[in-house]
């Protein structure tokens, strides 16, 4: 007889619960240690010795995500059980019975209301302990009811999936549950609900493949594992070893599926951040207070030639800002989004969500990198096409949350590679043009740096665009120019200067809106009052913009770039046309 055991009670898992309540031990299934079960619970239902993330039940989920842990329930619809008459090796009905004995549950989804960081919120969770997750008419018409009750109360939607897939028992009545969780998905979208999907371990099959793969924001919460077909059944079926992470949660970011990786005792302050600009909270900005890098002075070679090929040099100085340090001196409650949800996520390409200043705001833009080691991860700033497949989707969760969306460019342009040119680079900028002049929300573009060809311009498509006083902005280098049309690359300054690239040439041919002063040195000398410079010309700009319906912005935009180059004559200055 097992130490325990209570007499009558012949549940497998009612006595292992026992023993755990009797000698407060618990085994880990991931690396077999003895944990102390009180140290298991305190840290989350996390082994502290490996970290293996395990199932929390819906209560424990509510309690962790929600304030204080307070929680209501919500009422949700049933179905008829075993509309297939499904037996296996135990009829379904079985299962069934087991199932909610075993969990206390009687399907595998449970609703609550709450608030996260203050902020009325629905919370819907797969119960991974209820037939592995699995979704069939009950779980399907719960989180369909789940999702109207969010739209209804105008409640922010979190979904947490832990889930095997579909549900076999019911064959094609839990395939329909794919489509009918997706119409409920496009529902809370076109009622602009915001929607954060929450993958924790497992999360697989028709679940990954339905709702939730379709949020506003996707967080993997660490130690998860993600994916469609399981990976025994992928090693199986493609006769190949696959690698160590495959379907990991670090692996889907690599991938661009997921936007952040979060450990479980940091989602709660991670979702409150998400919130609270997502509903437009109100904030209070502090004061900008940025340090600038100590530089060397060293005299830069080409400086003097002209005063064009003087703009480049500034614009391309290394210890100019950056788009990540316009972002941690400007932006408060910063949060990072990653990926294109298509194939990678693109460090050349920085995107997320914050307040600029006190308004809530998606900002993106290209981060050169400062260090050997940062400028190769983001690959000097020269994105590839998923790069620009993720500014179009923080294009789009601008404009459905009709938040402002500010763009800081700073590329030599796109990058040109062969992986690039397969994946589609050109239709990628092209997407990218085409989706800033057509979204719904104020839309403010600023060159930081320099403005490189259709890279920059995929990012550059504002109602208001903006420069810093020392950037350019140009078709191609004037290194280049010189090189093709010189046919000598010394004459970089003359071409700087024909080419009418700097923040000044730009406004006289009404390239752009408004040039942004400069700290007499250039921004690279101070960064302090750069930073003020630029927070208070966009806050500015996205002011004015707010005062214009929404509706009519897309109309203006189109109209604003058809205007330009109208009657313009370009006066280049003389040079030497010899050929050399």
């Amino acid at each position: 007889m097992l130490f325990g055991k209570k007499s009558g009670i012949k549940n497998r898992n009612r006595e292992r619960y026992e023993r755990i309540r009797r000698l407060m031990w618990i085994k880990c299934e991931s690396c077999g240690h003895l944990v102390y079960y009180k140290d298991y619970k305190t840290n989350h239902y996390i082994c502290p010795r490996c970290g293996r993330a395990f199932i929390m039940t819906p209560k424990q989920r509510f309690d962790l995500l929600f304030d204080n842990i307070e929680w209501e329930r919500i009422k949700l619809p049933t179905a008829s059980d075993d509309p297939l008459h499904f037996v296996d090796r135990k009829s379904y009905r079985d299962r069934l019975a087991e199932s909610r004995a075993e969990t206390g549950y009687n399907d595998a989804i449970t609703t609550a209301d709450g608030t996260i960081d203050g902020i009325p919120t629905t919370v819907c969770v797969l119960n991974g302990d209820f037939m592995l997750g699995s979704m069939g008419r009950t779980a399907g018409d719960s989180i369909v009811a789940s999702m109207e009750h969010a739209i209804e109360t105008r409640r922010p939607f979190i979904m947490v999936t832990c889930s095997g897939g579909a549900r076999m028992q019911e064959n094609i009545l839990s395939l329909m549950q794919m489509a009918r969780t997706v119409v409920a998905v496009n529902k809370l979208h076109a009622n602009g609900i915001p929607y954060i999907v929450l993958l924790t371990d497992p999360t697989f099959g028709g679940v990954t493949a339905s709702f939730a793969m379709l949020g506003d924001i996707h967080i993997a919460e660490r130690g998860a594992r993600i994916g469609f077909a399981g990976r025994r059944v992928i090693e199986q079926n493609i006769r190949e070893k696959l690698p160590s992470n495959f379907q990991t949660a670090e692996y889907l970011y690599d991938h661009g599926m997921v936007d952040m990786v979060v450990a479980r005792d940091e989602l709660h302050d991670t979702l409150g951040k998400i919130l609270r600009v997502l509903t437009k909270q109100p904030h209070t900005p502090g004061t900008i207070n940025v340090t600038t890098p100590t530089q060397d002075n060293k005299k830069v070679r080409g400086m003097g030639e002209t005063d064009a090929y003087d703009k480049v040099l500034l614009a391309r100085n290394e210890n100019r800002p950056h788009f990540l340090d316009y972002i941690n001196g400007i932006v408060e409650d910063w949060t990072y989004l990653a990926g294109d949800r298509l194939f990678g996520e693109d460090p050349a390409m920085c995107g997320g969500i914050g307040y600029w200043r006190d308004i809530p705001a998606v900002i993106i833009g290209q981060e050169k990198g400062r260090t050997i080691e940062t400028r190769q991860l983001h690959r000097f700033g020269m994105p590839n096409p998923e790069g620009y497949r993720k500014a179009q989707r923080l294009m789009r969760l601008a404009e459905k949350f009709n938040l402002p969306l500010v763009s800081l460019f700073d590329t030599a342009g796109a990058f040109a590679g062969s992986a690039a040119e397969e994946r589609g680079q050109s239709q990628a900028i092209a997407a990218s043009i085409s989706t800033g002049l057509s979204i719904k929300t104020p839309y403010v573009a600023v060159n930081v740096g320099e403005g490189g060809s259709g890279g920059a311009i995929a990012i550059g498509t504002g109602d208001r665009v903006l420069m810093l006083e020392n950037t350019i902005y140009s078709v191609i280098a004037p290194e280049s120019c010189a090189s093709i049309l010189w046919k000598d690359n010394k004459y970089k300054a003359t071409a700087a200067a024909a080419m009418k690239l700097t923040a000044r040439d730009m406004a006289d041919l009404n390239v752009i809106d408004k040039i942004v002063d400069e700290p007499s040195g250039g921004a690279h000398t101070d960064w302090q009052t750069t930073m003020e410079m630029l927070a208070t010309a966009v806050s500015d700009q996205i002011t004015e913009l707010q005062k214009i319906p929404v509706d009519e912005l897309p109309a203006r935009r189109a109209e604003k770039f058809l205007a330009m180059t109208r009657d313009v004559e370009f006066c280049a200055p003389e040079h030497d046309t010899e050929d050399k």
